[in-house]
């Protein structure tokens, strides 16, 4: 059996988060310069080219390309022949949440009691899902995730018989709803089936995807993406809500079994900054 260290797990968190916050992804920039070219709307144009130049400024004087440095969300994925020493996982991976928002001078955006509302000054705890998967490996997967697409998440319990045209129906009015306070182009990250809790979770791990805009494995699935994302783009709701072709730059969907009389419909929202990495330890 092999041992990890937890200590070790603290130190790629803390490095995570300094990372997404200062320098997105050099995929992501070119995938905005793409959608530059797609861009009509002469104001539409204008705001890719100032967020990609933001991006740039940011990676350049290292500090953060949004204000807003975002809930601390961590997917560990942990070898079921791992064995886990030097203390307790969600206790490192919050040190490392703490760590790296007070090292890499980000702000702290997270109070302990969401009626009492007093900030914990360390952006911890953080939103941590631990999975059990085979092998000796251990993947850590951080995402700053900002809170004005976070709001314009949504779930609804369709029924079966909605089908696909609901689903569609769905999203496109939920995009329509947000316009700009989910700073567009966005990236959607879908999930169908499960339960309601299942939905939800499935659509937040599909945003960690990578690379952008990764087609699902399954046909149907990938069939439905681009049908989702054409749908979207189709709103006119553009970058940052001013009009466009460029709503979204990608849809990722991830699927469970379902009871036969239930069809859960998660849709977690991300920004054009869509802040994330993974390392493996």
């Amino acid at each position: 059996m092999r041992e990890v260290n937890v200590q070790d797990i603290t130190d790629a968190v803390r490095e995570m988060a300094i990372d997404v916050n200062l320098h997105l992804s050099e995929g992501l920039v070119d995938d905005l310069a793409k959608a530059l070219e797609r861009e009509e709307s002469p104001l539409g144009r204008e705001i890719i080219e100032r967020i990609i130049d933001n991006a740039r400024a940011a990676r350049d004087k290292q500090l953060p390309a949004c204000q807003d440095t975002g809930t601390a969300v961590v997917m560990a994925e942990i070898g079921q022949d791992v064995h886990l020493v030097g203390g307790d996982l969600t206790e490192a991976i919050n040190e490392g949440v703490e760590r790296g928002y007070k090292e890499g001078r980000l702000r702290m955006s997270i109070v302990g009691d969401p009626i009492r509302r007093v900030n914990t000054n360390t952006n911890a705890p953080a939103v941590v899902h631990t999975f059990i998967v085979p092998g000796e490996g251990v993947k850590i997967s951080f995402m700053a995730k900002g809170s004005g697409c976070e709001n314009m998440s949504r779930l609804k319990m369709l029924n079966p018989a909605d089908g696909e045209e609901g689903i569609l129906r769905f999203i496109e009015e939920a995009v329509i709803e947000a316009d700009g306070r989910a700073c567009p182009p966005m990236t959607l990250g879908v999930g169908l089936g499960g339960d309601l809790e299942q939905a939800a979770l499935l659509a937040k791990r599909a945003l960690f995807r990578a690379p952008l805009g990764a087609p699902n494995p399954a046909g149907h699935v990938a069939d439905l993406e681009r049908k989702i994302l054409a749908r979207v783009n189709a709103t006119g709701v553009g970058p940052m809500g001013m009009g466009g072709r460029v709503t979204a730059l990608a849809v990722h969907v991830e699927v469970a079994p379902v009871h036969i009389s239930s069809l859960p419909l998660a849709l977690n929202v991300d920004c054009h900054a869509h802040r994330h990495r993974s390392v493996e330890l």
